[in-house]
């Protein structure tokens, strides 16, 4: 009996992958084969259709952080190519660039985006989420690019899962290599007098414990990386904040679901 019910998880996984690939199959012979759209096995990237949340933020970076087709972008934390294939319509002299610790999403990036406007770099950083045996630490890694080098630069899903100093260094690594004026979107889960009222009354997606008075705080404090809320003020004292917009995980209407910050360098 321990057998088989060792098998379990095995077998779940074998089912889930079987039903991935048969939906796969049904895209491809309905015509609706993308193929910048990874196969959905290999979206590790977050819950959401695809496509849609990457032209959701195509939207979010242009209306809030003057993306132009001749714009040079990073996308900081680029999985597998969400924030990148949208773009590929989009920029016409502009270039870009997006690191990630994924080496499947860096491997099947490379193989299909044009490299000479698309670069890809896979990067060995530790973290308790994601990359538990990564060999770099993220408060020694400096961003693989040369300083002013992007006019705009994307973070969704990055520093919500970075603990304090590592944020920090992000935030600051990320304007060293803006230009003068280049614009920062990144996503956060923002504690503030509507979000800490929405954590007391149990009405957001997420629980953040000791989130009063705090400028950090974990959904998880046995995996603090699993989901991580900074004070808004904490944000404002290192970034040069234009535009605040409110996510839907505070259980009520917002532009996207966490909180999009827009800084300027």
């Amino acid at each position: 009996m321990s057998q088989l019910y060792g098998s379990t998880p095995m077998l779940s996984r074998a089912a889930t992958a079987l039903k991935l690939r048969s939906a796969d199959a049904a895209d491809r012979l309905r015509g609706r084969h993308d193929p910048l759209v990874p196969p959905r096995r290999l979206q590790f990237v977050g819950a959401g259709d695809f496509i849609e949340i990457g032209d959701e933020f195509l939207g979010h970076l242009v209306e809030l952080a003057g993306l132009e087709p001749r714009s040079d972008v990073l996308d900081i934390g680029c999985g597998i190519g969400r924030i990148a294939r949208p773009l590929v319509g989009f920029l016409e002299s502009g270039r870009y660039a997006g690191f990630d610790v994924d080496p499947r999403g860096i491997a099947w990036c490379r193989e299909r985006y044009p490299a000479d406007r698309f670069r890809f770099d896979l990067v060995d950083l530790r973290n308790a989420r994601y990359n538990p045996d990564g060999s770099l630490s993220p408060l020694d890694f400096r961003f693989p690019y040369d300083d002013e080098a992007f006019d705009v630069a994307v973070m969704t899903s990055v520093v919500t899962h970075l603990q304090a100093a590592e944020c920090e260094h992000y935030l600051r690594e990320t304007m060293r290599v803006l230009r003068p004026g280049g614009r920062l979107l990144a996503t956060f889960f923002l504690l503030d007098d509507d979000s800490r009222e929405a954590l007391r009354d149990c009405r957001t997606t997420i629980p953040f414990h000791d989130f009063e008075e705090a400028e950090m705080a974990v959904s998880d404090p046995g995996l603090p990386e699993e989901a991580v809320a900074y004070d808004e003020g904490w944000v404002r004292e290192r970034l040069d904040v234009r535009t605040i917009e409110r996510g839907t995980w505070r259980g009520a209407p917002g532009r996207s679901y966490q909180d999009i910050v827009v800084a300027c360098a």
